[in-house]
């Protein structure tokens, strides 16, 4: 198995990088769709929630109400820090099943982790990825795909930029950068270069 670690701020074009690769053949673990099921109704990860941050962010119906927890994490750092250390452990685990699921069913695959806080999640990150790829778009281009294509008022976007982690942070990390400031054609390309780069150190693992 050959497992990188995508990430990238809101907007970036992570999620383009990684539906590519998905296309090439990759195993693509999303970590958004993980951070869902461990905050689901009757999980611990909804119980720890209500229990640090009060009943309000519970929907009538029992499941999290994201809007009003977003309201109060992108505005407060120390009550997102709270939030994090409560769910990013549990995705960890559950990424980690994921990973070894994939791998058994084929020693030569390459997982995609597609974790938009790596960064974030750094202190509880239990695994070495083989490459971590970060892929990068200026903060202008960002806010303009949040204004433009997600409908956000240009102070929401500039909130939501302003919760993660920097674009210096984000780049330290980085053993691969795909710029996604130009087109989709280019975005593209890179993408399968880094196919080639990651299917080939997979099966090269994997030679006697």
């Amino acid at each position: 198995m050959f497992l990188i670690g995508l990430t990238g701020g809101i907007a970036s074009g992570k999620s383009t990088v990684a539906a590519r690769l998905a296309e090439h053949g990759a195993v693509r673990v999303d970590a958004d769709v993980i951070a869902r099921e461990v905050v689901a109704p009757g999980t611990e990860g909804l119980a720890a929630i209500e229990r640090e941050f009060g009943p309000s962010v519970l929907s009538a119906d029992g499941t999290l109400n994201r809007p009003a927890l977003g309201a109060i994490i992108f505005a407060d750092g120390d009550r997102r820090a709270a939030l994090n250390a409560i769910t990013h452990p549990a995705v960890w685990r559950r990424a980690k099943e994921l990973f070894a699921e994939a791998e058994a069913a084929n020693q030569n695959a390459v997982v995609v982790y597609d974790v938009p806080l790596l960064v974030e999640a750094k202190a509880n990150r239990p695994i070495q990825f083989d490459l971590v790829v970060v892929v990068d778009a200026s903060r202008e281009t960002r806010l303009s795909r949040l204004v433009e294509l997600r409908g956000l008022s240009p102070d929401e976007a500039a909130q939501r930029l302003n919760s993660q982690a920097s674009d210096a942070e984000r780049l330290a990390i980085a053993d691969v950068v795909i710029d996604s400031n130009g087109s989709l054609e280019q975005t593209i390309r890179q993408t399968d270069e880094l196919w080639e780069l990651a299917y080939q150190s997979a099966v090269g693992a994997q030679t006697p």
